[in-house]
């Protein structure tokens, strides 16, 4: 059994791939203003031969007030048909550094029906790294059909989640660094509260990637066990808003874990209410509490 996630593929291997006939390339790459990089000015720069530029902020649900949360899958299949992109073709995402925004990327598209799924490892800048092709031209795809069908299951609103942390039914796995987990650092959204909801661990993304590799299947699994996450249980994965949640989930369904969910509004949502209870401090899990009691 290989120690490599099933969900990730090598640069040699996508270079070794590319013009194949079902083979689709996206670039999904998304960046905070600390990173001071412009995802759409570098994917015009030079981006890897047939990719195309998928905004997380224009492909998403704009009612809400909140940043980049998931579309209804009418909206996705539209977008997603013009990029010529349907359900059955392989599809290859990345980002700049790697393992960042790519897992959202990953995620948004296999629960709204994609088979096919991969995360390019080691990202844009691995690429350029290793000298391989770059292009500027900008792809004009033949609109396809994607089918999408939203997984319900996989996503979680803030009705959910409330229930979720008074009745313990799932665990809570925060991404975010640990400053601001603990509330011992500001959340880099003006006046927002910092600190975790009731019961959550933290699970710093940044913890499953190395040089913007995935880690290995043995080193994942440390990295869950090391966070107090049990793989026997389900579990709901949170962040700032709602991107780096999905390396959580990218870790925990590389080691075979299905029962999880993504809390979509995330701390941007939490935090972000005057209603909601938030600790601060190092985690305090609590035991799950039994539905039938």
């Amino acid at each position: 059994m290989s120690d490599t996630s099933r969900f990730v593929v090598s640069s040699e291997w996508l270079e070794n791939e590319l013009g194949g006939p079902d083979l689709r390339i996206v670039d999904a790459s998304f960046y905070f203003p600390a990173h001071n990089r412009d995802a759409d000015a570098e994917y015009a720069a030079g981006h890897i031969p047939g990719a195309v530029r998928f905004d997380h902020d224009k492909v998403a649900d704009h009612s809400t007030g909140l940043p980049h949360m998931v579309p209804s899958p009418d909206v996705f299949a539209d977008a997603v048909g013009k990029l010529g992109i349907s359900e059955n073709d392989r599809i290859v995402i990345y980002d700049g550094p790697g393992i960042f925004s790519s897992p959202r990327g990953w995620w948004l598209f296999r629960i709204m029906g994609a088979k096919q799924v991969f995360i390019l490892d080691g990202g844009l800048d691995g690429w350029k790294a290793e000298g391989r092709a770059l292009e500027t031209e900008i792809p004009s795809p033949v609109a396809s059909n994607f089918d999408a069908e939203l997984r319900l299951d996989k996503v979680i609103d803030y009705h959910q989640m409330m229930s979720i942390v008074s009745d313990r039914t799932s665990q809570i796995a925060d991404a975010r660094p640990a400053g601001r987990f603990t509330g011992t650092e500001p959340e880099p959204r003006a006046g927002m509260r910092s600190g975790h909801m009731p019961g959550a661990v933290n699970a710093p993304s940044s913890s499953f990637s190395t040089n913007g590799k995935l880690k290995t299947i043995p080193e994942l699994r440390q990295a869950i066990e090391a966070a107090g996450i049990d793989l026997g249980r389900p579990v709901v994965t949170s962040c700032g808003s709602g991107i780096t949640a999905a390396i959580i989930t990218l870790a925990l369904e590389s080691l075979g874990h299905e029962d999880n969910a993504l809390y979509d509004g995330s701390w941007t949502e939490w935090g972000g209410r005057s209603d909601t209870p938030i600790e601060t401090g190092p985690a305090k899990p609590t035991p799950a509490i039994s539905s039938q009691a």
